[in-house]
């Protein structure tokens, strides 16, 4: 979640103001609870526990869901968001405008994927299992989900800026994490991203996320392969490039080779050591984030 210091934002850091709220975040990362459990893990009464949920919520904190057990009908919550990222400057007047685009996850224009592999809709799994074949099956514009040991998924990505257009400022998101075989939460990966040939630098992912099930994952999904990642924001800016507000590299969008038409994005894991590597993409439907690859490019 981006913040910044404005009106909008408030709300969030007005909900974290209570120590009770944090308490319930604690919990909520551990697993989904519902409101009675909370209540009687915090010693209070359902009414105090369902108001600050509810507090939680309309910051976009915390979401729920109800859910039937037991003949019985209650409000499961859980965690939105693993990270809040705070930007403490004002944004630049100059950077107000921008164009932006969508591209699903298995809109990809080129790739390269080694077992352990596969991609899937948020119906069915594309094909079967580490047979990288499928990942030109052409069901693969639909996929919400796909993973590889090794190699790597480019895009080809609309470029909207018109001729007289200055461009300042490139941001990309999406939600990434390790390739494990099945799951391990310790499986360092160093993912790479280039864009049109420029290397903007490279990320260790911490781990394949499994152990705790995606917040959008469809429930035919299995409980033992990947479930969500984390969500990383890139940014190129006139000092270089930066992610999560952390710098990355030195290349600056000064550095880059503009192409009028498109622009060529790409991710890749090539690092195949015992204990590491690989690279799992989240679309819309899968894992914690209801988003595809976002793209934005600010110009003046």
């Amino acid at each position: 979640m981006y913040l910044k210091t404005d009106a909008a934002s408030l709300q969030v850091y007005e909900a974290l103001a209570s120590e009770v709220r944090l308490k319930i975040i604690d919990k909520l990362f551990i697993k989904e609870m519902h409101i009675k459990e909370l209540a009687a893990e915090l010693y209070l009464s359902n009414a105090i526990v369902s108001s600050h949920v509810n507090k939680l919520e309309q910051a976009g904190l915390v979401g729920s869901k109800m859910r039937r057990v037991n003949g019985g009908t209650y409000k499961y919550c859980y965690v939105n968001t693993s990270y809040l990222q705070i930007k403490l400057s004002p944004e630049r007047t100059s950077l107000h405008k921008y164009k932006e685009v969508s591209v699903p996850i298995g809109h990809y224009t080129d790739y390269e994927a080694w077992p352990t592999c596969g991609l899937a809709t948020t119906e069915k799994i594309i094909g079967h299992y580490d047979n990288p074949t499928y990942f030109m099956d052409p069901e693969r514009v639909d996929a919400g989900i796909l993973w590889f040991a090794k190699g790597f998924v480019e895009y080809k990505v609309p470029n909207y800026l018109l001729k007289d257009d200055s461009l300042k400022e490139i941001e990309i998101s999406l939600e990434i994490g390790s390739e494990a075989p099945q799951v391990n939460e310790n499986w360092p990966s160093d993912i790479c991203f280039t864009l049109n040939d420029t290397l903007l630098g490279t990320w260790t992912s911490p781990g394949d996320y499994g152990e705790t099930r995606g917040k959008l994952t469809p429930e035919w999904w299995h409980s033992d392969v990947n479930q969500y990642g984390l969500l990383k924001v890139l940014r190129i800016t006139e000092s270089g490039t930066y992610m999560d507000g952390q710098r990355l590299s030195d290349i600056s969008i000064t550095d880059l080779r503009v192409d009028p038409k498109y622009w060529v994005f790409r991710i890749s894991a090539e690092d195949t050591k015992r204990g590491r590597g690989g690279l799992t993409l989240f679309g819309k439907g899968f894992g914690n984030y209801e988003q595809d690859i976002w793209m934005r490019c600010f110009y003046e």
